[in-house]
């Protein structure tokens, strides 16, 4: 059974794309992440133009963060401090990461960009993800008993200004940053159609030293508004958002989220941080390949918007 989408100007199975959204959807409430790192390149390798899959999908990573948030915070697992902290950096960013989206889509670089970006961020936060979870799978199988280390090491950054108290995270770090941090989020949320959760997640646990319980939770709410925000600039500047496509993605989203909030619950934090290492991974070797494959014909027809 296939549906037309009117801005990507194609008929697609709506079954394939249900599964994409409940794919993600899953991965929302699993890991805290909008899902966008894995659904955007599916939509890319099923032959939706990747500046749509960008725009469309964030509206996706809206529906599957509420659902997620929701679970999240009935628990007890939102730092709401925190995540207004991220949340300003992640408004300045996605609005500059808009800027930039739409300069690339008007000198016909887009497509390239977006699919480099992706290769370069999957592979280092999914090799580096993966070599960390091994290590402490390993300590704690010789050292069952050991004390748990901290997760995250004192760097020159948390020396800067500004500082707050962070009650429900047990931190009292710099503002700065986790508004930096929520800054590149923000753009790259934008660029790659994102919620950044892949990003965020990692960093909130190993670099901001936040514990995993409440980092799930905090970082569904700076992808919820992060990625509202990013819908509507998209929308308004460039016209990508296909409606037809990102409401099936939302439907099977809505889907997914809960059950995988619910897998969470019941996984140690060393197996979710090594599922999300490997699906990072793979995803990222499947772009290379697409990327390096030579194409069917050297050439091909095409308009390009001359810069005035």
């Amino acid at each position: 059974m296939e549906i037309y989408l009117p801005i990507a100007g194609q008929s697609i199975n709506v079954f394939l794309l249900l599964g994409l959204g409940g794919m993600a959807g899953l991965l929302a409430g699993m890991f805290g992440v909008g899902g966008g790192f894995l659904a955007t390149p599916m939509l890319i390798f099923v032959g939706i133009p990747p500046a749509v899959a960008v725009a469309s999908q964030a509206n996706q990573v809206i529906a599957n963060s509420v659902s997620s948030l929701q679970v999240q915070w009935r628990r007890g697992n939102v730092d709401l401090r925190m995540g207004l902290v991220l949340l300003l950096g992640g408004v300045v960013g996605s609005s500059a990461g808009v800027v930039l989206f739409t300069y690339l889509k008007r000198i016909g670089q887009i497509d390239f960009v977006i699919a480099v970006l992706y290769v370069v961020m999957l592979s280092t936060i999914g090799g580096l993800m993966s070599f960390e979870s091994l290590r402490t799978y390993f300590r704690q199988k010789r050292h069952p008993e050991a004390p748990r280390g901290k997760l995250h090491q004192h760097y020159l950054v948390h020396r800067l200004p500004w500082k707050m108290r962070f009650y429900k995270s047990k931190l009292y770090i710099s503002a700065l940053l986790p508004i930096g941090l929520g800054f590149l989020i923000g753009v790259l949320s934008a660029l790659l159609g994102v919620g950044g959760g892949f990003v965020l997640v990692p960093a909130m646990i190993y670099l901001l030293g936040m514990p995993t319980s409440v980092v799930i939770g905090t970082s569904n709410f700076q992808v919820l508004f992060v990625a509202a925000n990013v819908t509507f600039l998209q929308s308004a500047t460039n016209g990508t958002v296909d409606v037809v496509l990102a409401l099936l993605l939302i439907l099977g989203g809505v889907v997914g989220a809960p059950i995988g909030s619910r897998l969470a619950a019941k996984l140690p934090g060393v197996v979710l941080r090594g599922m999300m290492a490997v699906l990072i991974l793979a995803v990222a070797a499947e772009l290379l390949i697409e990327l390096l494959r030579a194409p069917g014909s050297p050439y091909s027809i095409g308009l390009r918007e001359v810069l005035k």
